[in-house]
């Protein structure tokens, strides 16, 4: 099997915190990270996931909500509240609540050399809308269907994590969020085109008892979604035991379809590997990595947020290049250069032939 090369961007990071502006003069940008990635008007776009909190003030806790006028209100509690039953740099439990320190949006940044630099065009942000947004809206993957791009994301709110999708034609409009699966589930990633006469999707719905895995699921209209069958799941004592989710949208290739998703072990790392779908029954999974072709290693990858994590649901493929825009410990926006011949060459076919019903 061959080792995958993995060319990291010279200028990497990306885009960092400090890159950015808040969306108000309130609140401060903590966290950029997992862009969703595409191509419109001869320019490569990022859909940046925007992290952000209200500026810190002593001995209090806070959160942003989304509140029914459509405003995003901001609720603070002292640190030694006695409802406080938890609290970590990401959330905190207050009188049986769950509620999160940062609250993320959406923001396009565009590239004019290839995808090599990116500028933030704040004339374009995405912001949570409905009562399933109301903790924020995360992780965007990017697909042009049918001349249409959807994006589909994770909305977050007090009844659960469940997976929006809105939709646009000139990055300019977008229609109001659909939720197109209920919790608790996320990481969903379109197929770009039909596949006997349906369209099809990856992802990733979420049990404490029976773990994480990658599911597929079928539709007629892009809108109602069933036939959800179970195609990888985690692997006890391997790299991607503790859970794994889809990337990107699957790359069409002659061996079959190309999927990079990411897999977590018992420790908390996040590491990126392949699988292989069958072109016409894409529930049967032809190969599958046996280890990670990339995996944290640089400072920025190590260190950060929540350290020792790369994480991507953005790509660009131009014939047998793919650039490879990912998340780096929760707090900066990377890039890489890959070849999919080499992510073939690296999956050794067959040994997971079998379909997971």
């Amino acid at each position: 099997m061959m080792k995958v090369s993995v060319s990291r961007f010279a200028n990497n990071p990306l885009l960092t915190p400090g890159d950015l502006a808040p969306s108000r003069p309130d609140f401060e940008v903590t966290c950029v990270l997992n862009p969703g990635a595409f191509r419109f008007g001869g320019r490569i776009g990022l859909l940046l996931r925007v992290a952000e909190r209200p500026v810190p003030e002593p001995g209090f806790l806070a959160t942003p909500i989304l509140a029914e006028d459509g405003a995003v209100s901001v609720i603070r509690v002292r640190e030694d509240d006695p409802g406080i039953s938890s609290a970590s740099s990401r959330s905190f439990a207050w009188n049986g609540r769950f509620l999160l320190t940062t609250m993320s949006h959406f923001l396009i940044a565009w590239s004019d050399d290839g995808g090599r630099t990116f500028i933030p065009d704040y004339s374009r942000r995405l912001m949570p809308e409905q009562s399933c947004e109301a903790y924020g809206i995360e992780d965007a993957r990017v697909e042009q269907v049918d001349g249409e791009y959807l994006i589909t994301f994770t909305a977050v709110g007090p009844a659960g994590i469940a997976v929006g999708c809105r939709r646009t034609r000139d990055w300019r409009s977008f229609s109001s969020t659909e939720l197109i699966l209920p919790p608790s589930n996320k990481d969903a990633a379109l197929f770009p085109r039909r596949i006997g006469g349906r369209y099809r999707l990856l992802h990733r719905p979420s049990d404490p008892a029976c773990g994480n895995h990658i599911y597929l699921a079928e539709s007629p209209d892009l809108r109602c979604w069933g036939n959800h069958r179970c195609i990888a799941m985690t692997r006890p004592g391997c790299w991607d035991e503790e859970r794994i989710g889809a990337g990107a949208a699957p790359v069409e290739t002659a061996a079959g379809w190309l999927e990079l998703y990411h897999g977590a072990d018992r420790t908390g790392r996040y590491a990126l590997g392949c699988l292989l779908l069958d072109r016409d029954d894409p529930a049967r999974v032809l190969a599958r990595s046996e280890a990670p072709f990339m995996e944290p290693e640089a400072d920025y990858e190590l260190n950060g947020f929540y350290g020792n994590c790369i994480f991507t649901n953005g790509q660009i493929v131009d014939g047998d290049r793919v650039l490879l825009y990912y998340g780096a410990s929760d707090s900066v926006v990377c890039g890489a250069e890959l070849r999919i011949s080499e992510l073939l060459a690296s999956l050794k076919i067959g040994d997971f032939g079998r379909k997971t019903a």
